[in-house]
């Protein structure tokens, strides 16, 4: 095996660490992965990063997550977010990759952001019986993302089912872990329609990140949540800068 496929399925394991972990983050590196190290172009790296974190985050649901799960709110979610992220991949087509990697990097910068800060407390009830209609909108914004970006969404859809739904954390979590599946399978099919995919090396990538789903989502009793997510906002935080500086123009360049 090639020591760069060994580094990108380690890497793998790792995103998948942290997705088992938080219920949803870790995804958010499947993009850079999939670019920079297995060196994806930028259109196919989101179409694979789909369906890595939709396996994936169907993987960690189903192993440990599934009595955290409030289906009505989850499916209701899910049928607008379906439709935005099928529409999101469809649109991607008519967009530059370069351009799909710099929204990328900003959702990378504002996800980093809600890791650093936390949530704030008490907001759960405050949501209790508000109409399952407020869903719709905010849905399809999110799917819409998922979509043309990759990411699976889990750092906008947990707010949203704490504010919308007043579900608890935990149960946001799990929650969020079906729509995620949900979201990137419908994105990966609007992606389908003119981008090509390298399976074998997919399916790789997504059993080694399954693996490390399942491990991390043995390992939420014991590993302090409040440290773990602002270590790892500080590292998409750096990530995302390194996305932005390569993607956007250099200033020597902008001169020439």
């Amino acid at each position: 095996m090639e020591p760069l496929l060994i580094l990108v399925l380690a890497l793998s394991v790792v995103v998948g660490l942290t997705l088992g972990l938080l219920g949803g983050g870790g995804s958010i590196l499947m993009v850079p992965l999939l670019t920079y190290v297995a060196g994806m172009d930028a259109k196919e790296a989101i179409t694979a990063s789909l369906f890595v974190v939709g396996v994936t985050s169907l993987a960690s649901l189903l192993h440990a997550r599934a009595r955290n799960v409030r289906w009505v709110p989850g499916l209701v979610f899910a049928a607008a977010s379906m439709s935005g992220a099928f529409l999101g991949g469809l649109a991607s087509a008519a967009i530059p990759g370069a351009v799909l990697m710099v929204a990328f990097a900003v959702i990378m910068l504002a996800s980093a952001r809600n890791m650093i800060r936390g949530r704030k407390k008490g907001s759960e009830s405050a949501a209790k019986g508000r109409s399952l209609l407020m869903y719709i909108p905010v849905g399809l914004v999110v799917g819409l993302v998922t979509g043309l970006v990759g990411a699976g969404g889990g750092f906008l859809i947990v707010p949203a089912l704490v504010l919308l739904a007043g579900l608890q954390m935990k149960l946001a979590v799990g929650t969020s872990l079906l729509v995620i599946s949900l979201n990137s399978a419908s994105g990966m099919l609007g992606h389908l329609n003119s981008t090509a995919v390298n399976w074998p090396l997919t399916l790789l990538i997504t059993a080694a990140a399954i693996i490390g789903s399942l491990i991390g989502a043995r390992l939420t009793s014991k590993v302090p949540e409040k440290k773990l997510r602002r270590g790892f906002g500080f590292f998409v935080l750096a990530m995302g800068v390194f996305v932005l500086a390569q993607e956007l123009p250099h200033p020597a360049g902008l001169i020439l």
